[in-house]
């Protein structure tokens, strides 16, 4: 559930890539060079801005005697928020991991900080002319959110939220959409739709986490805990208002621009342009039946892997029955509650699960008697099921009390794949090595039920949209990760290989699927099969036609330039 307030950016700077570049290649300006902006231009863009051009100083610089922004006391408030994900989405320059400003300027007194890691100056944007103002103004675009020497529009105050009940009238068309939805800014935070929608009575398909933006996660396609019932996020977009790579200001939907409708709906964030505005079917607040569960073991036993592989095999027989959750596996952990009989360290198969709109409690023992019929049979006495179930009045009330509280800063690498029927019932000995071989990095794996029927039936707006198909047959989202310290580049590599390594038997018991580009490896090998499958070859196409000179540029996203 990796996700910010939304940042863009527009840089003034190239980078060559030679194993991908098909085009002669031209290094563009940056801070230094004689072709970068001189003060008077950069003054003249934050006139026509009405003074919403910004050049803050790194978060960091608080902590720094050497830098002018030093100061003590917001040292030690910075210090205190620097791993809240709500400090980086309230600041124009800074990102929720420190990797991806190559730690130029952390709140640490001792560590190296500079500007470099950070966008030269900020648009600060509050409606789509800003954000055009910007796109005319910049050239090109390296990284999805940050980049040294760039110029930076910074999303986060387009988040304005208005409720449409009953029917949506598409721009330009005659079309009136029937049932509820809601048009929300590009910046909009998932809290405040969230709450926004449930003064209606109403959810929409969304993250689990606060701070996460909305532009990036629509176009990364936005799988949801409700996804299983209503099907990811980019399925229930009905309309968007997009600032194309020309700097046109346009309205895409299943009438108007519709190459680029189908594409920003799960073709790939910061490549096809930026969402000032997007329209979203929303859905009745459903009551939600919460189990907190843990199927455990202690970690020395032998069928540790066995019992982690059969309960996995169970995963869509549970979603066929309308559970959705988060869930772990893991071969040796702390255990997450204390209780009597629970040993300090455990392994087995945890998480949260929820029913949605059930009549009675009865539908949990309904899901999991026979799981729990077959732990008795196989390992009598060995195996400890604990459940823990809530009643909550609705979705807005659930995720109060179980929104993603991981923390920022850091830094680490995530590797992910969605695993279909198939891999999860087809081979259960290769499953089970699979499983074992995917825990190694850190012990533990997160299996996702997020995809399942309503993904895997769901019908968006045009018939289709660019999400990739890998999701349309998946039932589990499988990540896991690798962390390092900052300034160690080997700590940093052996991390990749390992997660490379690690995760390839996934990958071989997946021949057909891939990932979710939102929660992946930028260092997928077979990247355009992983992340977009048989839409790679349209999503080329559109981008050639609406960027042919590149002013978008996003690795591994912009790799669909080849």
């Amino acid at each position: 559930m990796l996700g910010s307030s939304a940042q863009l950016l527009l840089s003034l700077t190239g980078i060559a890539s030679g194993l991908y570049a098909p085009h002669p290649e031209s290094c563009k300006s940056h801070p230094g060079t004689a072709s970068w902006p001189s003060a008077k231009t950069w003054a003249a863009l934050n006139r026509t801005l009405g003074g919403r051009l910004l050049q803050p100083p790194p978060p960091g610089a608080v902590c720094h005697p050497s830098q002018p922004a030093y100061n003590e006391t917001q040292c030690s408030q910075v210090g205190q928020a620097w791993k809240t994900y709500e400090f980086h989405a309230g600041n124009p320059i800074s990102v929720m991991w420190d990797r991806f400003e190559n730690y130029t300027c952390l709140p640490e007194e001792n560590a190296p900080c500079s500007s470099a890691g950070y966008p030269a100056y900020v648009v600060n944007a509050s409606c789509a002319e800003h954000v055009k103002i910007g796109i005319d103004f910049g050239h090109d675009y390296l990284g999805r959110s940050n980049s040294p020497g760039s110029l930076s529009i910074w999303t986060h105050h387009l988040n304005d939220i208005t409720y449409n009940e009953g029917q949506f009238k598409l721009y330009g068309s005659g079309k009136v959409l029937r049932g509820n939805s809601i048009t929300v800014g590009g910046g909009s935070e998932m809290y405040d739709i969230y709450s926004a929608a449930d003064k209606h009575g109403q959810a929409i398909v969304g993250g689990g986490g606060k701070t996460v933006g909305i532009g990036g996660y629509i176009t990364g396609g936005g799988h949801s805990i409700l996804a299983p019932r209503y099907g990811l996020a980019a399925d229930n977009v009905w309309q968007m208002e997009i600032v194309t790579p020309r700097g046109d200001i346009v309205v895409a939907n299943e009438d108007r621009h519709r190459d680029l409708f189908w594409a920003m709906r799960g073709g790939g964030g910061s490549t096809f342009g930026v969402i000032t505005s997007v329209t979203l079917k929303t859905h009745p607040s459903p009551k939600i039946l919460s189990v907190a569960f843990m199927i455990i073991t202690d970690p020395k036993e032998s069928f540790v892997l066995d019992l982690i592989t059969f309960v996995t095999t169970q995963i869509p027989n549970l979603m066929k029955q309308g559970i959705s959750g988060y869930n772990i596996v893991t071969r040796d952990m702390q255990s997450p509650i204390q209780l009597p009989g629970v040993p300090d360290r455990v392994a087995g198969f945890m998480g949260t699960c929820i029913f949605q709109d059930v009549d009675s409690p009865d539908v949990i023992a309904k899901a999991f008697n026979p799981i729990n019929e077959t732990l008795r049979e196989r390992w009598p006495n060995k195996v400890q099921f604990y459940t823990l179930v809530t009643e909550y009045d609705s979705w807005l009330g659930w995720f109060d009390k179980n929104f993603d509280g991981s923390q920022a800063g850091g830094s680490s690498y995530i590797v992910s794949r969605l695993l279909d029927g198939e891999a999860l019932t087809g081979n259960s000995k290769k499953l089970k090595n699979a499983l074992q071989a995917a825990m190694t990095p850190g012990g533990s794996m997160s299996l996702f039920m997020v995809a399942g029927k309503g993904v895997q039936e769901a019908k968006p707006r045009g018939g289709r949209n660019a999400v990739n198909p890998a999701w349309r047959t998946a039932f589990v989202h499988a990540l896991t990760s690798a962390s390092f310290g900052p300034f160690n580049k080997t700590a940093e590599k052996d991390a990749i290989a390992t997660l490379q390594r690690e995760f390839q038997p996934l990958r071989d018991l997946t021949p057909k699927s891939g990932a979710y580009i939102n929660e992946a490896l930028p260092f997928e090998t077979e990247w355009q099969k992983t992340f977009w499958g048989d839409n790679y070859n349209k999503l080329l196409r559109i981008k050639r036609n609406i960027d042919p000179t590149d002013v978008f540029w996003c690795s591994p996203l912009s790799h669909i330039i080849i």
